[in-house]
């Protein structure tokens, strides 16, 4: 990515990774200089400046770095500039921050009031909200005051999922939360890359792509219909609760249930409402999110939807009656704890600001709570004969040979497939003739990958 760069009266090309480092540069300049005035006025040293808003912040008009854009798109102010620097340096340049590790010699540890906490491995200072308000307030309480806005889940550090507060233990001060900046922002400074989470312990989610188009759904008329109202609103939710001021009185996103029998095309149409609407769709793995250790499962589910509702993602949650099942009498802690966790899911589910879509087999394993709240709710059937005929077609529409046997509508019409049955049947069909030396698909490759597929759901031809 190359973009323009003005530097010292001159415009030169440059790759976006140079044009941020250039952008920092000048930032980590003037942040070394603002800490050095805190530290002089805090220790009563001489200092040229008697405030450190005398150092006034490098201009970024001209600067077209991602972290200069990020600036000028929230109306950045200094307080705001410093706190973003601050959860930036220990990625870029931990050393401008190891000033704060000086010792108070009459208690022979740290600075109470200069915050921060040491890493696992890293040996940096990680800087926290009290490292923050040190630098930008001293011992003011009026500006310590004031900070505690910039923590707020309405400011746009915490709206933009920029920077998150950490706090590593329950009950400490709110002000040793550790300033963690998102990975997502990280790497838009740094390399200008806007990279997608990848699945990991972590993050139990998978960004879910396809190739096709909505040509080859085979849907009923009924589903189609209800899909389009998923891609309406997807389309129309600011006008409709922004301008005609809905927001009031409705709950924010948009919940949907997708049930019916598997290989019907659910995680498919799924895909496809992201793809035609720009966003991505991620797929929760919910053997990675559901825990028998109390209070994980809910620790896991809220990293999820954390980084989610600040994204526009789509959240996709397959055979979810895994944790949304129904909830059951308490006759053990057990069964209260199961049932707290549905709690949990169904209130942040209400609350997520974009669409959920939930996918099972059997409707009757949801529990009833969530199904009152599904704002669409769609039965993906098994596909009529006329619908077989159309998969069928649609999966040799590419270069994949027939012999002339093979009869299609006779197939669509004899045996009862779902979609995911019949791709299955094809992969089959197209090993068999290759192994066999034959550059073409016949009818008994065909009845024989049927017959595997009939069997797994316990049937014969």
């Amino acid at each position: 990515m190359q973009q323009r760069l003005k530097i010292s009266g001159r415009s030169e090309s440059l790759p976006m990774s140079q044009a941020n480092a250039a952008s920092l540069e000048a930032e980590l300049d003037w942040f070394t200089r603002v800490v050095e005035t805190r530290f002089g006025l805090h220790f009563g040293q001489e200092s040229e400046c008697k405030d450190i808003r005398e150092h006034r912040p490098p201009e970024l008009c001209d600067d077209e770095s991602e972290y200069a854009r990020l600036v000028r798109e929230c109306g950045m102010g200094f307080d705001e500039r410093i706190v973003l620097m601050l959860a930036l340096i220990p990625h870029i340049r931990p050393q401008a921050l190891d000033t704060f590790f000086v010792s108070n010699k009459n208690f022979e540890r740290a600075f109470t009031e200069f915050g921060g906490v040491k890493g696992q491995v890293h040996g940096g200072f990680l800087p926290t909200c009290e490292t923050a308000s040190f630098i930008l307030h001293g011992n003011d309480l009026a500006g310590r005051f004031n900070f505690i806005g910039m923590l707020d889940d309405d400011h746009f550090f915490a709206a933009k999922g920029i920077i998150e507060v950490e706090h590593r233990a329950s009950g400490e001060p709110l002000f040793n939360g550790v300033l963690k900046l998102s990975n997502e922002y990280l790497n838009r400074f740094t390399t200008g890359q806007d990279l997608k989470p990848d699945y990991s312990m972590n993050f139990p989610a998978k960004r879910i792509t396809t190739k096709l188009t909505w040509d080859d759904l085979v849907l009923t008329h009924d589903v189609l219909e209800e899909v389009e109202n998923i891609n309406a609103w997807l389309r129309h939710s600011k006008t409709i609760m922004e301008d005609w001021g809905l927001e009031r009185t409705v709950k924010p996103g948009y919940r949907c249930l997708f049930y019916g029998p598997p290989g019907t095309g659910k995680t498919l149409t799924a895909t496809l409402i992201g793809a035609n609407a720009g966003l991505d769709v991620y797929r929760i793995d919910l053997s990675m999110v559901v825990s028998k250790y109390i209070g994980e499962t809910e620790k896991n589910l809220a990293n999820i939807f954390d980084q989610a509702k600040t994204k526009n993602w789509i959240l996709f949650f397959d055979e979810a009656d895994a944790l949304f099942g129904k909830r059951t009498q308490t006759s053990s802690s057990n069964d209260r704890y199961a049932n707290q966790e549905v709690s949990y899911l169904l209130q942040r589910v209400e609350d997520f600001p974009g669409v959920v879509i939930l996918a099972t087999n059997l409707k009757a394993n949801i529990d009833e709570a969530f199904s009152r709240r599904f704002q669409t709710s769609i039965y993906f059937s098994l596909p009529d004969a006329e619908h077989r005929l159309l998969l069928w077609q649609g999966y040799f529409k590419g270069k994949c040979r027939l012999e002339d046997s093979v009869d299609l509508e006779k197939l669509a019409e004899e045996y009862v497939l779902a979609g995911g049955a019949i791709a299955n049947v094809v992969r089959y069909g197209a090993i068999r003739a290759l192994h066999m030396g034959r550059d073409a698909i016949s009818h008994d490759d065909l009845v024989k990958g049927i017959a595997k597929e009939l069997i797994k759901e316990g049937k014969t031809i």
